[in-house]
């Protein structure tokens, strides 16, 4: 296996990097404080190619490979998560579908928008009962002639308030149970459609989560994607390609709170010398880097199979669990550091703390991932 980036990648990374530190470091406090949107910054990152990342140049993306995305994401999240997942949900959730599954239609309307960053895109799935396991759908969609009626509600929807262009998956035929889930386009603005209020969050503050509700939305047939009765399989296919996008996140968050941590250690003293020359700081340095280490190359594997056309789920899996519960670790420890600085908000590893956290649950929480990959282990 090539462990070595190529000088695109190369490329892709360090203009990831001096954007963070030039574009969104400046502001991340506040927003966090605020739970402000970063709007201007989201402007920016379209300009780069990085809300469209991976879709190919015909629908107006920037036909970069899935490891140069893993790369930027952990850049970009090493500075502000919340950043981080907005671009993760418009790249992993839904223009990597849409490209997938979408007709030539979808794909001319949404895509191309979505992909230049001209539109803001949402995955709705979860619903105040179907969490973990999404075939207990209770949105339902109808069909009345060349239409669909929605209605129903969503949870914990990213870039909820501030989408224009929604996936969402809703039961078109109860008797058939998960095979009678079906996955549509729903466009803000749409009569019937309201987004609640915006959840008071731990962590990614600065990414906006809501509920949606529909009352008797109607959506044209066109706004089907795929096929009536896929939807169940479409949404668990894009979930697979959303996990190395989380994996990537939480590996960029603990890398953001190690580089805080380490730095701190040799710059404060106690007991006659720097903090890191005492043992017991040197052997938390010591796992908190080789955890990440082994973090990011789970995660890059997981980007280079996806790449080369093999199969990548179980490989995603392994690196959302270990990334996402590494990012915990490590950003604790980057607290337990730094003591009693550690935990205000202007040495930032507390704001990284809390972002670390929501890794470990959204996009198929650590439990899920298990499941994922002990099924894996007992079939082959």
């Amino acid at each position: 296996m090539n462990f070595l980036l190529t000088e695109e990648q190369k490329l892709i990374q360090q203009t990831a990097r001096e954007f963070a530190e030039q574009e969104i470091a400046p502001s991340a406090i506040e927003r966090d404080k605020n739970a402000e949107f970063p709007t201007e910054i989201v402007k920016k990152l379209a300009e780069l190619g990085f809300m469209g990342m991976m879709v190919d140049p015909q629908y107006d993306g920037a036909g970069m490979d899935t490891v140069s995305y893993g790369l930027a994401m952990m850049e970009i999240s090493k500075v502000d998560a919340s950043v981080g997942v907005i671009m993760s949900v418009n790249n992993s959730l839904v223009t990597f579908g849409l490209e997938k599954y979408g007709s030539e239609f979808i794909k001319e309307k949404y895509l191309k928008p979505l992909s230049r960053g001209e539109k803001l895109g949402a995955f709705a799935l979860s619903e105040p009962e179907a969490g973990s396991d999404a075939t207990q759908q209770r949105t339902t969609a109808e069909k009345d002639g060349n239409f669909w009626v929605l209605n129903g509600m969503k949870n914990w929807i990213t870039n909820g308030k501030n989408a224009d262009i929604y996936i969402v998956i809703a039961q078109t035929n109860k008797e058939l149970k998960h095979k009678g889930i079906t996955a549509f386009i729903v466009e803000k603005g749409m009569e019937g459609f309201t987004q609640g209020v915006k959840e008071d969050k731990l962590g990614i503050r600065s990414s906006d989560t809501c509920s949606l509700s529909f009352n008797n939305v109607r959506i044209p047939q066109e706004n089907v994607i795929w096929e009536v009765g896929k939807g169940f399989n479409f949404a668990m296919n894009t979930l697979n390609g959303g996990r190395y996008g989380i994996a990537s996140q939480a590996v960029g968050i603990a890398m953001g709170a190690y580089e805080k941590a380490l730095k701190y250690s040799k710059e404060r003293k106690a007991f006659g010398t720097e903090i890191a020359n005492h043992q017991a700081i040197q052997f938390k340095l010591a796992d908190m880097a080789t955890k990440i280490e082994a973090a990011k190359l789970l995660t890059l594997q997981a980007c280079a199979l996806k790449d080369a056309g093999q199969d990548y789920i179980t490989q995603a899996s392994m690196a959302k669990l270990f990334a996402s519960e590494t990012a915990v670790e490590v950003t604790r420890e980057a607290v337990q550091i730094l003591g009693g600085y550690g935990y205000v908000r202007e040495y930032e590893v507390e704001r990284m703390y809390r972002d670390a956290k929501i890794t470990e649950i959204y996009e198929g929480t650590s439990e899920i991932q298990r499941i994922i990959i002990g099924r894996s282990i007992l079939k082959n």
